[in-house]
């Protein structure tokens, strides 16, 4: 502004009372700015007539370019002399004190304002620039911060910009104060709000820190906690916010007008009805005679606005109009349908798709072109390629087409994701010992959708060699085909059973057929060959009790179930395995989910003929409950039951089932639960319940994190032999932690028996590294 004066007094001084001609115009005390910037901004030019008063237009025009920090305007004859001082450039701005904002994002938004390294220096931006600092501090409750701001000039009219932060201590709320509520008490609505008052773990949770954003979401929930109520007319009359002396303390004061509960006296559609009224009805769940809510009423507009989307109508509205009725406290409820015109897709687009084939993700897509858009179809076609695994991301825009009203493009971004894996690796198990594994495996052949993997496994229980391919689509109606062929070795002693071990080759083909969207039924046949191995002949064994003095009955007892089967069905066995398989899955995702759920029933026979006639029908069903934003509740039963028909009397014992340990009933030692023999061994069973109860919460300091996750839980479960006896299920208590390291998946859990029975061999402390989580 003095700048500015000092013109205005420089062009009265310099001036004559004559007007006269420009003939030239010459800018003097240039340095960085061009000449043609500074014409280009002046509105007179040569040839004008130029009189005294037009010097302030002049001098204001160039100020308003922020260039310069004095101008000044003289008459030389016939040339107009403007004389210039460049404000100073701006060389290097640095931060210090600032550990609640970073530094780079700071530097963008200051480039946003006109403050940044190489720009013209204002000193007006920068007052502004700390303004804005303090206001966004004071916005997270911390008043007593300070932001100074040093400018040191340099040579070469340049300076360099110091800001400076004391960033202090968020206030603390010390008590927010109710006024007005009469229906409903101070702690039912501070129960709503997600700021509060020193409690126990606000020192975690900083839910006692002020903030602006914060107060105004939590008068949001107030209103909508009324609303849903039947208090429409509510609303709150005054916030105060009081800061304490000392600035460190915060006292909020809301005072509040509940108004009546209203009731709903009639619910009305209204509008273009273009959808049969009996299919909207059952999703109005605003009825007459109820307690009027928002959150019904919200949600019955987008009922129905999801209903005209998928008739094509996506750009419908509905809204909700209510009709208030203080006198007997009612209020008509009409939902006014506008669903706009219907909308048909013209093209679908693929993008990001470098590795995979257009006909892998189109056959995928249940939205079909030049048919009306369905936004149901549209996102479950979004989730049916997510579902894929070929992806990290899938995107989906629906874009208008230029010049038309009733037509969109639906595209559909992917980013692939590494179809293809070459695996080594080493882990641990308490009950498997030292695992070592390898495999080479392509989820994507040649970007055709196809699996093909080979792999090795190998630890101190078992030893695997596999191969396996699949056509997800054998044919064009969704069909899959799948072959394996394995190798598996067993010793049982080493996880903690019966002392014998086995050897089993297996080949086998499986089919899939889709029920539905989210269901589908799987057939298989296995053609297995097992040879049993239990270091002595039974026989012999069984003859030495015999010449010992054992009766033949307490021989045949001495000899387990191991022996007592190897002598009625021999040693080496080929079975032809027919299995059948139903399952269903909404899961989020496959590993950590936090919503959803999967079902699994399962059943195994081996056909009339095979060397032991024996089925086993499984079933499994997961189910994730999300509590709140970062804690889900995950609920797991298990319920398998086996048996023998035809001429074999039960279930081969290498094909029981067991409990106890990771993935069944935590505190007792792995496959040790259940019946046991002569010799105190675990011998499994044929039927099988588990069941498992977690509450899964998030790492301090890592609520967002899907690598690792922490729960408490409560197991149960057991093992039988026939009889199902719910008397003697095992409970355990305890905390558990998964991790998906780089290295491998890590897993640990604490757990206490509550009801240890005699012989139950417990290991409160359970981990695996690198198998499975």
């Amino acid at each position: 502004m003095a700048a500015l004066l000092c013109g205005f007094l420089a062009s009265n001084v310099a001036f004559s009372a004559e007007a006269f001609v420009i003939k030239d115009i010459r800018v003097n005390g240039l340095q960085r700015i061009t000449a043609g910037a500074v014409f280009n901004a002046l509105s007179i030019k040569v040839g004008d007539a130029f009189e005294d008063d037009r010097s302030g237009g002049v001098i204001r025009e160039l100020f308003h370019m922020g260039f310069f920090s004095d101008v000044s305007v003289e008459q030389d004859n016939d040339v107009l002399i403007i004389r210039v001082k460049e404000r100073p450039a701006i060389t290097s701005i640095e931060m210090e004190g600032n550990d609640d904002i970073e530094t780079e994002k700071l530097l963008e938004a200051f480039k946003d304002v006109g403050m940044a390294v190489g720009r013209v220096f204002n000193p007006l931006v920068l007052d502004k620039v700390k303004n804005e600092l303090l206001q966004q501090y004071y916005n997270n409750g911390k008043y007593s911060a300070e932001v100074e701001t040093t400018v040191t000039t340099l040579e070469r009219n340049r300076v360099a910009v110091l800001i400076s932060i004391v960033e202090g201590s968020a206030a603390s709320i010390k008590k927010i104060n109710i006024v007005g509520n009469k229906s409903f008490s101070d702690e039912e609505i501070l129960d709503e709000f997600e700021l509060t008052g020193p409690t126990l773990f606000s020192f975690y949770t900083n839910s006692d820190q002020y903030s602006k954003q914060k107060l105004s979401a939590d008068l949001e929930r107030i209103n909508s906690f009324y609303q849903n109520r039947g208090y429409i007319n509510f609303k709150v009359v005054s916030t105060q916010v009081t800061i304490s002396p000392d600035k460190n303390g915060i006292y909020v004061t809301i005072n509040l007008d509940e108004g009546k509960v209203h009731t709903v006296s009639e619910v009305k559609l209204a509008g273009e009805l273009i959808v049969n009224p009996n299919r909207l009805i059952p999703f109005v769940i605003v009825q007459p005679g109820s307690v009027f809510s928002r959150k019904k009423a919200t949600q019955t507009s987008e009922n129905i606005t999801t209903i005209l989307g998928h008739e094509g109508h996506s750009f419908a509205n509905v809204n909700m109009i209510p009709e208030i009725d203080d006198e007997t406290s009612t209020v008509k409820v009409t939902f006014f349908v506008d669903p706009g015109k219907r909308v048909y897709v013209r093209r679908i687009i693929m993008e990001g798709n470098t590795k995979t084939r257009d006909e892998v993700l189109r056959r995928e897509i249940r939205q079909m072109e030049a048919a009306p858009i369905s936004t149901l179809s549209v996102e479950h076609s979004k989730s049916r390629l997510s579902r894929l695994g070929h992806f990290d991301e899938v995107d989906v825009e629906t874009m208008p087409v230029p010049g038309t009203a009733d037509q969109v493009d639906v595209k559909y971004t992917v980013k692939e994701k590494s179809s293809g894996n070459i695996l080594a690796g080493a882990g641990f198990s308490q009950s498997q010992g030292l695992v070592l594994n390898a495999s080479i495996s392509q989820n994507n052949f040649l970007g055709t959708g196809k699996r093909m993997s080979a792999s090795f496994n190998n630890s101190a229980v078992n030893t695997v060699y596999s191969l396996g391919y699949t056509n997800p689509y054998y044919t064009i109606d969704g069909v899959s085909r799948g072959y394996n062929i394995s190798y598996r070795t067993t010793d049982a002693d080493e996880a903690n059973t019966s002392n014998y071990s086995t050897e089993t080759f297996n080949a086998g083909v499986n089919f899939g057929f889709p029920l539905n969207e989210s269901d589908k039924i799987g057939l298989g046949v296995d053609l297995e060959f097992t040879s049993l191995d239990l270091g002595y002949d039974p026989a012999t064994v069984k003859q030495g009790y015999i010449d010992d003095g054992f009766t033949a009955a307490e021989a045949q007892a001495l000899l387990g179930q191991t022996g007592n089967f190897a002598l009625d069905n021999g040693e080496s066995y080929t079975n032809l395995k027919v299995s059948a398989v139903w399952g269903t899955d909404t899961r989020n995702r496959a590993v950590f989910a936090t919503r959803g759920g999967s079902k699994r029933l399962s059943g195994v026979i081996t056909v009339p003929g095979s060397d032991i006639e024996f089925y086993k029908i499984s079933y499994n069903q997961k189910q994730y409950f999300p509590i709140t934003p970062h804690t889900t509740l995950y609920l797991n039963g298990d319920f398998g039951y086996g048996d023998s028909y035809g001429d074999a009397e039960k279930l081969p014992f290498f094909e029981n089932y067991y409990a106890g340990g990771k993935g069944s009933v935590r505190g007792f030692t792995d496959n040790t639960l259940g019946p046991r023999d002569v010799f105190d061994d675990p011998t499994g069973g044929n039927v099988k319940i588990v069941g498992n109860a977690e509450f899964v919460f998030p790492v301090p300091f890592l609520a967002d994190s899907n690598t690792v996750r922490l729960s408490t839980f409560i197991d149960a479960g057991n093992v039988y032999d026939d009889e199902l006896d719910l008397g003697e299920i095992r409970y355990s208590v305890g905390v558990s932690a998964k991790w998906l390291s780089p290295f491998g998946p890590l897993s640990f859990s604490i757990a206490q028996p509550m009801n240890k029975g005699e012989g139950d061999e417990v290991q409160s402390f359970q981990f695996s590294f690198g198998s499975g989580i």
